[in-house]
């Protein structure tokens, strides 16, 4: 778990749940994307301090409430977020398993947000098959199995009533483009994931100020 020192300073505090995406693989720490969303807050006026992340390259639905349980972490927050799935697909987990395990940790961010649904948003999963490391793959057959667990991700969050917002347009829509690549050619760049913290904003904005 990565933890903000100075949280306490801020009438806010965020924690970012999820995988490599959430971790920022192979991009520095200030292009997280959920860092960058905080700064963006701030820039509108909304006092929320950097998040505490707890994400690793990898990660499974499974092994991030795993992670979090081991983490110890009791803290309450203003503002959670969570992205999580593209390894359950990668690794060709069924798509009922993991509605079982979002579903469960949806209520396990549910409730690091002091059980207040309406502080809670998850990010749909990118598009990986658009990025330079699956090229000669069928990227046809990853997309219809990122949209299928994209579709559970949307179903389970609509009957919790947490906030979705779809960020997978913007993987596909850099095909072709290396600077929306990190230097691995799997994971993003800071310039991809500012997007998605843009595409955030409204939305993570709405949570803390209504």
């Amino acid at each position: 778990m990565i933890t903000n020192p100075d949280a306490s300073k801020a009438k806010y505090s965020f924690l970012s749940l999820g995988d490599s995406y959430t971790i920022g693989e192979s991009v520095s720490a200030s292009e997280r994307w959920s860092v960058q969303l905080a700064g963006l807050l701030r820039k509108d006026g909304v006092d929320v301090a950097d998040p505490d992340i707890i994400a690793r390259t990898g990660w499974t639905t499974a092994e991030l409430q795993d992670a979090i349980k081991a983490s110890g972490n009791q803290k309450t927050y203003g503002l959670v977020s969570l992205l999580i799935g593209v390894n359950n697909q990668y690794r060709g987990q069924s798509q009922d398993r993991y509605q079982t395990e979002f579903r469960a940790l949806l209520q396990t961010a549910i409730n690091f947000a002091g059980g207040k649904s309406n502080r809670v948003f998850v990010l749909s999963i990118p598009d990986w098959g658009q990025s330079p490391y699956a090229q000669g793959r069928n990227q046809k057959q990853i997309a219809e199995a990122i949209d299928a667990f994209n579709a559970i991700a949307q179903q389970e969050c609509k009957a919790a009533g947490v906030a979705y917002v779809d960020i997978t347009p913007f993987s596909r829509k850099a095909a072709g483009d290396d600077t929306q690549f990190a230097s691995d050619g799997l994971h993003y760049s800071g310039k991809q994931m500012l997007q998605w913290a843009q595409a955030s904003l409204p939305t993570a904005k709405g949570l803390l100020l209504n």
